[in-house]
């Protein structure tokens, strides 16, 4: 239970920080630090991020989200995410966590290069959103993320903002709150997929969704007078360290 508390404290506290990020380290944490199946820590993970997420929004809900964009994205999302959920069925553990360390690796690598948001032709210079020109995108993203959640168990946090913010050009304080928004819809989405063959400890998962609901919200307000580079250079570093063990740990367990 102690154990659980901690890596709490670590997934809550990267959600708050960035807006997203703390579900991919929550899977890997689940399996390898509490020693869970995979086949409950992603549904597990769902309840720990989808929680955490919406204690960290609440901060933003009246000044740092687009509920519009939300919404779009994460209802879309949390259809698909019956898809992934789906195909996780049908492929072995092996394959899972060699394709989540595949995606741990590229998002990593994309947190160390640098970019501009609120420059797309999405979202304009007024603060207005283009809805002819974002709602294919928004779509298109609602749907990978979704599929993604379900076949993984991640909320989809490390994707959600850098698509927002490159893709529908979204100055990067809205990316981090909408992406929020999307990430509760997206693991109650994922975590229903999962209903029908669900079986994990609630005891431990609820003592880590309550440790990881406090440290997002404190690391949301602390995160505020951080430089945005050192978190995002931090934050890519831990998760190439993780996504480097997952992969040695599929290939050699």
């Amino acid at each position: 239970m102690i154990a659980a508390l901690a890596f709490g404290l670590l997934v809550g506290g990267l959600l708050g920080l960035v807006g997203g990020g703390g579900s991919i380290l929550a899977v890997p944490v689940l399996v390898y630090g509490m020693g869970m199946p995979l086949a409950a820590a992603i549904p597990s993970s769902l309840v720990v991020v989808g929680a955490s997420s919406a204690v960290a929004v609440l901060p933003r809900i009246r000044h740092g989200l687009n509920w519009r964009l939300a919404l779009i994205i994460g209802v879309t999302g949390g259809i698909t995410a019956y898809g992934g959920s789906a195909v996780n069925r049908v492929l072995d553990q092996k394959t899972l966590l060699l394709v989540f360390a595949a995606i741990m690796i590229a998002a990593g690598v994309r947190m160390f290069m640098s970019s501009k948001s609120g420059t797309g032709d999405c979202y304009s210079r007024e603060g207005s959103v283009r809805w002819r020109r974002c709602l294919p995108k928004a779509v298109a993203i609602g749907v990978v993320v979704g599929f993604l959640t379900g076949l993984l168990g991640v909320g989809g946090g490390f994707l959600i903002v850098p698509a927002l913010a490159l893709v529908l050009g979204l100055p990067m304080t809205l990316a981090i709150g909408t992406s929020l928004v999307i990430i509760v819809i997206n693991s109650v989405g994922g975590f229903i997929s999962h209903l029908g063959n669900l079986e994990f400890d609630w005891s431990v998962t609820a003592a880590f969704a309550v440790a990881a609901m406090a440290a997002s919200l404190l690391a949301g307000r602390v995160g505020r007078s951080l430089p945005e580079k050192l978190l995002k250079r931090g934050f890519a570093v831990l998760v190439l360290l993780v996504a480097v063990y997952v992969a040695f740990q599929a290939l050699t367990g």
